[in-house]
């Protein structure tokens, strides 16, 4: 029997409002000190970061990791794991339930599917660059695991939460010693490299005068922006924010019940399967949203219940905790004899993705090159969220097609991509096969990518 003056009760409650406190400390900073405030470091980064120091002191003083101490219910580091785990899927089945309006012409769809075909094309570059580092590294280093740069395009491209997926995977199945912690950092160094690599891009941009400062808008919400026609009423019997929550626990709820399906008839893919609980999860919300909207149009629901306004605060949160939790949960010590890897793996995907978002900016979206390129190379080395930010610096009112094309790139990719998340745990089995797949594939779209300018010259 518990009592509720005992560290089990309180730990979690202790956790996650050290979690929500370094936000606000982050914040504070980040509005007080003008450096922080230039380089464009998400808060959540930054208040990961502060934890993560703090811990770093508390064992170098006392040799204990400072989460696992019994304030924090003595299981804090794998509690902020699966905060990290579970606020992915989360925040994207929050963005799943959002409804968009209008129409998409010819030319839209085929910008779109560009974006997404070209988010999964940056994956695969950033697999067998990350990939081909740490093959050489393996045979340097005795006892490195040669698969580890496949945690690239996941830290990068995917972010904190499918970083920690892998990591995992990788430590539990295929013993990589720390792999979860490897992964983590790997996508901490995305946050960095967008943040201090599209600082350094805008700044040299705007000294040659290719790049005008967006204008700055009103900050004020207008009750469109808010509320849409038809819907349930801010307040009632019960309040619309706990209808958006409820919403998107159900369709966790169902998640989960998926998953243990899939995993009951595929034992020996379990692990692959719960990684993919923020896909699952996009899913079964995305199912939810279409039989409300039947319902709707059949007149059975006369209101509806959903609100975008709501969804992307709540959306946004859990992405803002995912990130905090990651970063803070990083045990460095698992980590100190594979630094000089992670430094030439980060270096080497920011090149890579720079170099090769920039080119595709250039070549398919001429019209809006810039907004794009920021998009696109704040998405692919940290989170869509990152991916605005820099958008903002540019286009704040989103005036070019740059953000659409990063909300709705998401399906193409989700397809194209659908695959490789799947060959990542052929990587440290066959490594050279895996590397030969991604090479192929990476052509492929690349052909599929530029066929407006190769077929036309063969017609030529």
């Amino acid at each position: 029997m518990e009592n509720f003056w005992d560290s089990e009760v309180w730990g979690w409650m202790i956790l996650i409002s050290v979690l929500l406190g370094s936000l606000l400390v982050g914040n504070i900073l980040k509005k007080g000190i003008k450096i922080l405030q230039n380089s464009l470091i998400p808060t959540s980064v930054l208040g990961g970061g502060i934890l993560l120091i703090v811990a770093g002191i508390y064992k170098w003083i006392t040799g204990e990791v400072m989460f696992d101490a019994a304030l924090f219910g003595s299981n804090g580091t794998n509690n902020l794991e699966i905060i990290t785990y579970h606020a992915l899927a989360l925040g994207f089945i929050a963005s799943a339930f959002k409804t968009n309006g209008g129409r998409i012409t010819k030319q839209r769809t085929g910008e779109i599917i560009n974006t997404g075909m070209t988010t999964v094309a940056t994956y695969l570059l950033q697999a067998i660059v990350g990939f081909g580092i740490t093959l050489i590294a393996a045979q340097i280093i005795e006892g490195f695991f040669p698969a580890a740069g496949m945690l690239l395009p996941f830290g990068y491209g995917q972010g904190t939460g499918q970083a920690l997926n892998y990591g995992n995977i990788y430590e539990t199945q295929f013993g990589f010693a720390g792999g979860k912690s490897f992964g983590l950092t790997i996508a901490a160094f995305g946050f960095l490299s967008a943040s201090i690599g599209g600082v350094i891009h805008l700044n040299i941009a705007r000294k040659r005068g290719r790049l005008k400062v967006s204008s700055r808008e009103d900050g004020s919400l207008h009750t469109e922006k808010i509320e849409s026609q038809n819907e349930i009423p801010m307040q009632e019997s019960i309040d619309k924010m706990t209808i958006q929550i409820a919403l998107i626990f159900i369709a966790y709820f169902a998640t989960y019940g998926l998953m243990a399906l899939l995993g009951s008839l595929l034992p020996g893919m379990k692990s692959v399967i719960y990684g993919f609980n923020f896909l699952l999860g996009v899913l079964m919300g995305t199912l939810i949203k279409i039989s409300m909207n039947f319902l709707r149009n059949k007149g059975i629901m006369k209101k509806k219940y959903t609100n975008n306004f709501l969804m992307t605060r709540l959306s946004n949160f859990f992405f803002d905790v995912m990130v905090v939790a990651g970063v803070a949960a990083i045990r460095l010590d698992t980590l100190e004899s594979s630094w000089g890897v992670l430094l030439i793996l980060a270096a080497g995907g920011l090149l890579a993705t720079y170099g090769y978002n920039r080119l595709i900016a250039k070549k398919l979206f001429p019209d809006y090159a810039q907004e794009q390129f920021l998009m696109m190379f704040g998405m692919l080395t940290g989170t869509a969220s990152t991916g605005v930010i820099l958008l903002r610096e540019v286009d704040r009112d989103f005036k070019t097609p740059a953000s659409d094309n990063l909300v709705y790139q998401n399906f193409p990719a989700i397809v194209l991509g659908f695959p490789m998340m799947f060959l990542a745990t052929l990587a440290p089995v066959k490594p050279a096969l895996t590397m030969i797949i991604f090479a192929v594939f990476f052509m492929a779209l690349n052909v599929a990518l530029f066929r407006s300018f190769i077929f036309k010259r063969t017609k030529k």
